[in-house]
């Protein structure tokens, strides 16, 4: 069963590809569903381990699990040694060598999630081991005393997603769910265009039985920056859910049953001190979401009963001032109530795609306020600390569903022009006749390149100047930083981030009776933090899967040199020019009298781009690099 997390996705992307450690020569799950939807899940597997690696990474065999609402055990473990032909039963019917029950490791979430284990012991290149597990229940939900604390939260109903993708080559892999004739078996197969899952179905009285079936599956090979595995390799995707609307509900029922969203007296009036000075309906709601953001810190604490699915009520949240996403959302649907504002909660799936089976695709909860126009605005708390955006354009692209008492469909988030994401330059130089550059650069950044470039605050204060002169002595070690100047960090609500250099950098160009050669210190990417775009790897011409940069983008960088002479001829890098929607460049160089001006202009179209976007985006990070790395050359 998909294991559904509230937690936010911090990096998403391909599983590395791993040398063949293992083998799983045959992999079968068989889930059969009750009509509360209770679900008995039987896992069996036989893993062939070809290297001391792979030897190391199985001598233990682990389940992991929440108590309060899944049940699992070990059943069968055989251990088959190819070196004396030997088979070691370790576990039979449940019974054999001790099964240990631990306390899962956490980190910023602390759920009471445990693991199952059983010591397999030493094995060498060619062992092979054979187990089977049982599972009843899932991972996190709304819970009740009994055996009903297993029917999934959705009551009545099923839902899955299968991968038929590895990161070890799986010679055979068998996903069966049986389930009763009264249910209708949502499924589909995605990302498998050569139709290597099969598909069987069968009826036996009052039982249905759906197989998927894939032979000779192989790891992937990765491409830089490319997408979740589950967005580019086989899947299945199961439910019994009828549509999106019957989930919209659902959610919507679930926490307003739960009392998620009533305002205590102590949040009414941290609302109506904080709502003291409000200019409009849309300062309001910036008001509320950045105080959530910045202080309810993300960590999870569970509840015990209720944990998962359930928003933390607003006395808890307020009070411990800490929780994972789904909490901090509740906080600000709490908060934008209080201040009259119709507000939802909303769930959504952070860097996967989610695909039209309404199955459980989230990983991720979400705000949703309503306009006096009618139109919503989503709001994502988790994801803006000290950013000025209110949604974060990292999440553009992106599925979400919002809880709605009459339901609602499922809805993907725009992309965002580049020019919301900005980072501009300008410098205004002069250049003497020992080659010593003085001036001054000044950088703005808005949107997510704001956050990127606000970043190097996130440090005591005594570290700031010096966070700030790493970034240009990282372009040009011997600069003399006269000063720094720049925006207060915690204004970042009220405007854009700005840091002014002033500097002097001694032989910075190299001149000689009629020879000026050097860079334009504006095009050697100051704070190419803020530009993910350059990280990527452009050996390959072209790819065969999609990627994805952090967010769309605009670069702007404008120079002005004063030369300590007239120069008549100009020598610079010749670049090939780039103009698509996906992504474009364009740069020039111009003389007048004494003065060189040089502009450059990057603009990157989206977040996830198509295989086939990839020559224009190469080509313009490339030309970038270029620019960076080429000098001028200048002759009298």
């Amino acid at each position: 069963m998909k294991k559904c997390l509230w937690l936010l996705v911090l990096a998403a992307g391909m599983l590395p590809l791993q040398a063949q450690h293992q083998t799983s020569l045959y992999d079968s799950t068989s889930v059969l569903m009750e009509e509360s939807g209770l679900s008995h899940v039987i896992h069996h597997e036989r893993i062939r381990v070809e290297d001391l690696t792979g030897c190391r990474n199985n001598t233990v065999l682990k389940i992991d699990y929440d108590p309060l609402s899944a049940y699992v055990e070990f059943r069968n473990v055989s251990v088959y040694r190819r070196s004396t032909g030997h088979t070691d039963v370790l576990l039979h019917n449940g019974n054999g060598s001790q099964v240990y029950d631990y306390v899962a490791p956490a980190r910023l979430i602390y759920w009471g999630a445990s693991q199952k284990m059983i010591q397999i012991g030493h094995l060498e290149p060619g062992d092979e081991i054979e187990y089977t597990t049982y599972r009843k229940g899932f991972t996190y939900a709304l819970l009740a005393d009994d055996d009903s604390r297993y029917i999934p939260p959705m009551r009545g109903h099923f839902y899955d997603i299968v991968p038929f993708w590895s990161s070890q080559p799986v010679q055979k892999r068998v996903y069966r769910v049986t389930l009763p004739t009264s249910k209708t078996l949502q499924y589909a197969v995605y990302n498998d265009p050569d139709n290597t899952v099969h598909i069987d179905q069968a009826k036996h009285g009052d039982k249905q039985t759906y197989t998927f079936t894939a032979n000779d599956i192989q790891p992937l090979k990765p491409e830089p920056r490319t997408l979740a595995n589950n967005d580019i390799e086989p899947k299945v995707l199961l439910s019994t859910a009828p549509d999106w609307q019957s989930k919209s509900r659902w959610f919507y029922g679930v926490n307003e049953d739960y009392g998620s969203f009533v305002p205590t007296p102590e949040v009414q009036e941290m609302v109506d001190n904080l709502l003291a000075d409000a200019r409009n309906e849309q300062d309001s709601i910036a008001i509320l979401t950045h105080w959530v953001a910045d202080n309810i810190r993300y960590c999870g604490i569970t509840m015990g009963e209720g944990e998962g699915y359930t928003l933390h009520n607003a006395d808890m949240n307020f009070t411990d001032r800490c929780g994972v996403c789904k909490d901090k959302a509740g906080m600000l649907v709490t908060m934008l109530r209080a201040a009259g504002f119709e507000a939802y909660a909303a769930m959504t799936m952070a860097h996967e795609r989610i695909d039209p089976i309404p199955a459980d695709q989230f990983n991720h909860s979400v705000c949703a306020v309503r306009h006096r126009d009618g139109r919503f605005e989503m709001l994502d708390p988790t994801w803006v600390p000290n950013v000025r955006e209110l949604w974060s354009s990292a999440e553009q692209q992106q599925g979400y569903l919002i809880g709605l008492p009459d339901g609602a469909t499922l809805q993907y988030t725009p992309i965002s022009a580049p020019e919301n994401h900005y980072i501009r330059i300008i410098a205004n130089n002069s250049l003497d006749k020992a080659g010593t550059l003085t001036g001054t650069l000044t950088l703005t950044a808005e949107g997510q390149s704001d956050s990127r470039v606000r970043s190097v605050f996130n440090a005591p204060q005594s570290l700031w100047r010096t966070n700030l002169e790493q970034q240009l002595l990282a372009v040009v070690p011997q600069a003399e930083i006269i000063d720094i100047q720049y925006t207060d960090p915690d204004s970042y609500i009220s405007q854009p981030v700005r840091i002014t250099y002033r500097y002097r950098i001694p032989n910075y160009a190299t001149l000689d009776g009629n020879t000026a050669v050097f860079i334009p210190l504006s095009a050697r990417n100051l704070f190419a933090r803020a530009m993910s775009h350059l990280s990527f790897d452009t050996k390959a011409e072209q790819r065969t899967q999609p990627f994805a940069d952090a967010c769309s983008r605009l670069v702007e960088i404008h120079e002005t040199l004063q030369l300590p002479a007239e120069y008549k001829q100009l020598h610079f890098p010749m670049v090939e020019g780039v103009a698509n929607p996906a992504a474009s460049f364009g740069c020039r160089y111009w003389m007048e009298g004494d003065t060189l001006s040089f502009d450059e202009t990057v603009i990157l179209g989206k977040r996830v781009y198509d295989a086939q976007d990839w020559p224009m985006f190469r080509q313009t990070v490339m030309n970038q690099r270029m620019l960076a790395d080429t000098p001028v050359v200048l002759t009298k």
